[in-house]
């Protein structure tokens, strides 16, 4: 099957209707993340429905809980998963792509230029760092971050950026109470509170995934996030 179709069909089973315009967008996005895969390790899952599935349509499971026009800062980015296919779906969303590797940035960019998409700004650099910095802590409405840490780290890295009000939402696997549970200090100290956690299944997956999302009740304090290393070496508990 081409890979339209697959992701037509895939985008169906989650109750998404995807346009021709977005399919000819992941298009070119996939032939990118392949061609630019063989120069760099971005992605170990090249087969057209491993991107489909695993990459494009789980990435875009909370596309109805943006509204239009709201600003995301998306923490370790990757190969842009999940707030480029969260793009290609909803034009105006406004995206800051935060990741530590230059050379991913460049891929990225480069699928900027290609799919002609506005209102996207890439920053390189450590989210413990960008949090401490005036020009982006506590801006953004929403955070989101997919496959990067647990639970408790990413709450250090990722509530500072939120403004009060806003959201973290955060992709997580079948083992999501176990990281919740580890987390929960780190989520009250940093400010947040968790509202709700969608779970859902992938198509022709057997393997339980999760949404978690936390919203930012209080200001962060200031010594958080600490110096880069620190939340992933010392994660914050009781």
């Amino acid at each position: 099957m081409e890979f339209k179709n697959l992701l037509k069909l895939y985008s169906e089973e989650i109750d998404f209707q995807i346009s021709e315009k977005m399919l000819t967008d992941f298009e070119k996005y996939r032939d990118l993340l392949v061609e630019w895969n063989e120069k760099m390790n971005l992605t170990a899952i090249t087969d057209a429905e491993g991107i489909a599935i695993k990459h494009f349509i789980d990435s875009i499971v909370p596309i109805k809980h943006f509204s239009d026009d709201s600003h995301i800062i998306d923490v370790g980015i990757g190969a842009g998963f999940p707030t480029i296919p969260l793009k290609i779906v909803n034009t105006s969303l406004k995206i800051t792509a935060l990741d530590s590797l230059n050379k991913r940035l460049s891929f990225l960019k480069e699928v900027k230029e290609t799919l002609q998409l506005q209102n996207i700004n890439f920053i390189h650099g450590r989210a413990e760092d960008i949090g401490q910095n005036k020009s982006y802590r506590e801006k953004y409405q929403y955070a989101t971050s997919r496959a990067v840490a647990s639970l408790n780290v990413l709450t250090e890295l990722c509530l500072p950026l939120i403004e009060i009000g806003g959201q973290f939402i955060v992709y997580k696997g079948e083992k999501w109470k176990d990281e919740l549970k580890e987390a929960e200090f780190a989520i009250k100290k940093l400010g947040g509170e968790v509202i709700d956690v969608k779970e859902y299944s992938l198509p022709k997956l057997q393997d339980k995934r999760s949404i978690i999302i936390i919203s930012k009740i209080s200001k962060s304090p200031a010594i958080y996030p600490r110096k880069a290393g620190t939340p992933a070496k010392k994660p914050l508990t009781n």
